[in-house]
């Protein structure tokens, strides 16, 4: 029997897990096919989640030729604590110098932390940088302490 329904995140939960200020992991797929998985700050705005990067990055490479990505979320330590949400979406690429300014603002903070100034070394890339924007189309969700140690 699957213990899938216990341990799925409800959407608010999912909303309030994926707003705090984690480190996500970011899957694009390379030239020649393979998964090129990346460490990544966001940001969880509406439903869409927004990072920044280098526009000449291999990743940015990658999602020009395939739009198609993964985002994995996952906070614990011991299988019983692991809680995360894996994205399947389409990833836009941004190059608007005022959007990526802002976006650069905002990434890696929470959505109740105020909006603090572009550190000085990150403002003198911005005009080299891009933003993904990564809209879901499939998303699984898991909370293994709803289990209650019972695995």
């Amino acid at each position: 029997m699957s213990r899938r329904p216990e341990i799925q995140l409800s959407a608010q939960e999912r909303d309030a897990f994926l707003s705090g200020p984690h480190k996500a992991a970011l899957a694009t797929i390379d030239k020649d096919g393979f998964p090129h998985v990346v460490a990544m700050g966001y940001r969880y705005k509406d439903g869409i989640i927004y990072m920044t990067s280098y526009g000449k990055a291999q990743k940015v490479l990658n999602v020009r030729r395939n739009p198609k990505v993964g985002v994995m979320v996952e906070t614990g330590k011991l299988y019983s604590e692991y809680r995360g949400v894996m994205i399947r979406g389409r990833c836009e690429v941004i190059e608007e110098p005022q959007v990526v300014r802002e976006t650069m603002g905002i990434v890696g903070r929470s959505e109740t932390a105020q909006a603090a100034a572009i550190p000085s070394g990150a403002a003198s890339s911005a005009p080299k940088r891009v933003v993904l924007k990564i809209t879901p189309e499939k998303i699984a969700t898991w909370d293994h302490t709803k289990l209650g140690g019972k695995y």
